[in-house]
């Protein structure tokens, strides 16, 4: 006996590609770029400083790299316009974002198959509505997914683990709890409230800050990639 499925869900930042990873490469690129524009410092003291900032004013400021050179202070910048080395972090970082955001081989394969079957395939993003949309763009899985089911936690009013945020979507779609699945890294924000709604989970652990948390529910299913992911669909849900 197979589960019914009417539609699955994704996460995005580190469960279609590593967040994390992509992160660390992209601010080493700016600083990099704002040292070679004229930043007087080493590379490991402004590395320290901006992982300082975007600890302490979220990934989501977009004063990053003002704010490290506010913390350096004005002899970092000495003989030097300030906004040209600025201008230099922010340029790199966005030539990273087309360089190295792609999403993993096996999430490429996976979502392609899925676009031949009948089910709804979605995502449910936390953050910043622009940003997570650019990411999607960028990773190139549009083609893959259908359109009325990619929901950002800005544009639909709750944020995760918020459970009215998974029933919104529900609503929207007129699809069951017990007929979707919730593909996700993180414990608590991701699989816990999903479980607690009566969805099917399956907590992905690859890579990424979430990948040794524990949650306050077991998740459906684990899996360490896409592939076996798959395996379930084909398995436990009969998906062809």
């Amino acid at each position: 006996m197979t589960r019914p499925l009417d539609a699955i869900f994704f996460d995005i930042d580190d469960t279609l590609f590593s967040t994390t990873v992509f992160a660390d490469k992209a601010r080493r690129s700016a600083v990099d770029a704002m040292i070679r524009a004229g930043l007087r410092a080493e590379r490991h003291e402004a590395m320290r400083e901006l992982d300082d900032v975007i600890a302490e004013f979220s990934s989501n400021y977009s004063g990053h790299f003002d704010k490290v050179l506010d913390r350096l202070g004005p002899e970092s910048t000495e003989g030097h316009n300030r906004a040209v080395i600025v201008a230099a972090g922010v340029v790199a970082y966005h030539a990273t974002k087309w360089r190295e955001l792609k999403v993993y081989d096996d999430v490429y394969e996976v979502l392609k198959w899925l676009s031949h079957t009948n089910l709804v395939r979605g995502v449910i993003s936390a953050g910043i509505t622009i940003k997570q949309a650019e990411k999607l763009v960028r990773l190139e899985v549009l083609e893959f997914l259908t359109p009325s089911a990619i929901f950002f936690t800005d544009q639909v009013g709750f944020s995760k683990p918020n459970p009215k945020l998974y029933r919104r979507v529900l609503h929207r779609l007129k699809l069951s709890a017990d007929r979707c699945l919730y593909v996700g890294d993180n414990p608590t924000h991701d699989i816990d409230p999903c479980n607690r709604e009566g969805w099917a989970t399956a907590r992905i652990r690859r890579s990424g800050r979430h990948a040794h948390e524990e949650g306050a529910t077991t998740p459906s299913y684990e899996i360490r990639d896409f592939l076996d992911l798959r395996r379930i669909l084909q398995d436990e849900f009969g998906v062809r």
